[in-house]
This record gives C-alpha cells, sequence and structure tokens, in this order.
C-alpha cells in the first residue's frame, strides 16, 4: 500500500490553510478594516470672542496718542507763539496805564499815589480778562517764577515769557517817554538840567536817597537797602501768593482777577513811599532804561527781592496746597484722561 501512494509514505505534512480563490490576502484585509473603522470626530474651533465697540464719541488713533508719566503737567492750549503774544500785549498795557498814570498825577490831578495804585491794578485785572486764558496772564517775570516753582507753569516756558514781558513793558515805556512834552520838565521847577530822563526818573524805582519819601522830604528821611530789599520781597510774595490762591483750579474761583487787581493795587500803596512800588522786574526795567543813570544802577535790587519774593510764594504754595489728582494748566486739555500710574493723553 505504501508502494501505492508514495508521497504519503515520505510522511509530507499536509498545509494548515488553504487559500481559495477569491479572497484578499491578509493585509489586504487588515487595510479594508482600517478603512472601515470611523474617523475620530475633529475637535471644535473655537472663534476668538469679538472685543466690544468703542464708543462712537471717543476716536483714538495709536499714532495720536502717547503716555507720559503721572503727574506731568500736559499742555494743548494755545502756542507759545500766541502765548508770549498774549504776555507782551498784557505787559505792555499794564506799563502803559501804570506808568502813565504816574508820570502825570502831579499835573493831572488824577488822585496822586491812590490813582496810580488803582491805574495798575485794573491794568491787570483788564489784562487777565482779555488774554489770562491764553497764557495763563502773568505779565510780570516775578509771577512766571512763582508759578513755575508751584507746579503751575514748565519750566521750559520762563525764559520765553520773561523775554516777552521785556518786550512789552520796554516799548510801552518807549512810547510814554518819546511822547513827553519838551518844555514839560522846565514848568516843573526840576531845575536847570531837566530833561525827559530826569522827568521819567519820577516813575522809577528806587531806594535811599532815591525813593520817594527821601525826594518828598528833601533827604531828611530814607530807606536803607535792606529795608527796601525785605519790603519788596514781603509784598511781592504775598502778591503772587493770591496769584496762586486765587487761580487754583480747586477754587473755581471766577472772581480771581478782581481779587488780583485789588492785591496790586493795596500793595503798591504799601511800597509806594519805600521804592517806588516795583514787584514786577519788568515794570522796573521798562522805567529805568529810560530814566537818569542812578535808576539802571540800583535796578539790580528791583530783579532780586521780586524773584525772591516770588520763589518763596511758589514753596510755600508748593508745600501746603493739596496736589490735584489732575492737573490741567489753563483748564484747555480736553482730552486726557489719569491713572495711578500714567496720564494718557489721546485726540478725541
Amino acid at each position: 500500500m505504501s508502494q501505492d501512494n508514495p508521497d504519503k509514505a515520505a510522511g509530507s505534512p499536509e498545509p494548515d490553510e488553504t487559500t481559495v480563490a477569491g479572497t484578499p490576502a491578509p493585509e489586504e484585509a487588515t487595510a479594508a478594516a482600517a478603512a472601515d473603522t470611523p474617523a475620530p470626530a475633529a475637535e471644535p474651533v473655537v472663534e476668538p470672542a469679538a472685543e466690544p465697540e468703542a464708543d462712537e464719541d471717543v476716536v483714538v488713533e495709536e499714532l495720536d496718542a502717547y503716555v507720559v508719566p503721572a503727574g506731568t503737567v500736559v499742555v494743548t492750549g494755545p502756542s507759545l507763539v500766541a502765548r508770549l503774544g498774549a504776555e507782551a500785549f498784557g505787559t505792555f498795557t499794564l506799563v502803559l496805564v501804570g506808568l502813565g498814570i504816574a508820570l502825570y498825577s502831579t499835573v493831572s490831578g488824577l488822585g496822586g499815589t491812590l490813582g496810580v495804585a488803582l491805574g495798575f491794578g485794573i491794568a491787570v485785572l483788564a489784562g487777565i480778562i482779555a488774554v489770562g486764558h491764553v497764557s495763563g496772564g502773568h505779565f510780570n517775570p516775578a509771577v512766571t517764577l512763582g508759578a513755575a516753582i508751584g507746579g503751575r507753569t514748565a519750566w521750559k516756558d520762563v525764559l520765553p515769557y520773561w523775554l516777552a514781558q521785556l518786550v512789552g513793558g520796554i516799548l510801552a515805556a518807549a512810547i510814554l517817554f518819546i511822547t513827553i512834552p519838551a518844555t514839560l520838565p522846565g514848568l516843573l521847577n526840576q531845575g536847570a538840567e531837566a530833561s525827559s530822563k530826569s522827568f521819567f526818573s519820577s516813575v522809577s524805582n528806587g531806594y535811599a536817597e532815591h525813593s520817594p519819601l527821601s525826594v518828598a522830604s528833601q533827604g531828611q528821611v530814607e530807606f536803607s537797602l535792606v529795608i527796601a530789599l525785605l519790603v519788596e520781597i514781603v509784598v511781592t510774595a504775598v502778591f503772587v501768593g493770591i496769584i496762586l490762591g486765587a487761580t487754583d483750579r480747586r477754587s473755581a474761583n471766577v472772581q480771581a482777577p478782581f481779587a488780583i487787581g485789588l492785591a496790586l493795587a493795596v500793595l503798591i500803596l504799601v511800597a509806594i513811599p519805600v521804592t517806588n512800588a516795583s514787584l514786577n522786574p519788568a515794570r522796573s526795567t521798562a522805567s529805568a532804561i529810560f530814566s537818569d543813570s542812578w535808576a539802571l544802577s540800583q535796578l539790580w535790587l528791583f530783579w532780586v527781592a521780586p524773584l525772591v519774593g516770588a520763589a518763596l510764594a511758589g514753596l510755600i504754595y508748593r508745600a501746603f496746597a493739596a496736589e490735584p489728582a489732575e492737573d490741567n494748566l489753563l483748564e484747555e486739555d480736553d482730552a486726557y484722561v489719569t491713572t495711578d500710574d500714567v496720564l494718557v493723553v489721546t485726540e478725541r
């Protein structure tokens, strides 16, 4: 029997699996199964939340906004040229009216010392009302210095303001000087050397033998340099202090120009017998230029004393006045807001 079936006799094994025609190979079956498996669900796409629309009334452009340290005074009002013009005009008016009345008070019957004081006071009152909203209405280098020390005026504006005030004051004094009648000094019995300069010297500031009381008493009464210095320091400090207090934005005092004008008038009444009442280096410089040489030689005191008095007033104001959360100089900055850290300025 083994001979009839030799392959089986050899014991060769039979295959365990039988491949049927038309059946896919194992690899193909695996691929098909993977294809039939459903794909995992796609993760949902989260759209970013829409930003709230900006207030239609406020348009902020990145190029038009800037950030400055908190507490910085930012002025976006009148240009520097406009402010200097206002200061020159105001000082011109003050000197023209004040010195004009003083120059002819003895011959025009305008009330003497009281008329001079009221003339200066009313002139500064009118000037502040007219152009104070443009420049702050200083018309006086001492006031500008006090305002800068008190944090009310930018330091970069101090020297330009001084220059404008000097120009306005000197121009007014020049007009008064050139209009003096040539015969008037002689008619007033000012001696053989009477001249327009000697006549103009009557409105200049001076001390010792050139103080008004010394001239009136023919040298029997004199005020020394120290007394003149002290009086000018005190009256200027009071004047600048009144200005800083009356114009503080927290006071909301619409009568500030009247307070300033009245203060100047009464303080001039105090200082006239001693020094002819300066309180204003621009006023003193304007009159000294067109007076006899002694006026220029004593002019230094009428710069030093008013500036010292103004500095004291500014320091006292800054020390005792509560610091505001935001300072809007001249009340012209409508487009700014403050935070605890920064002052953000934008255009609206």
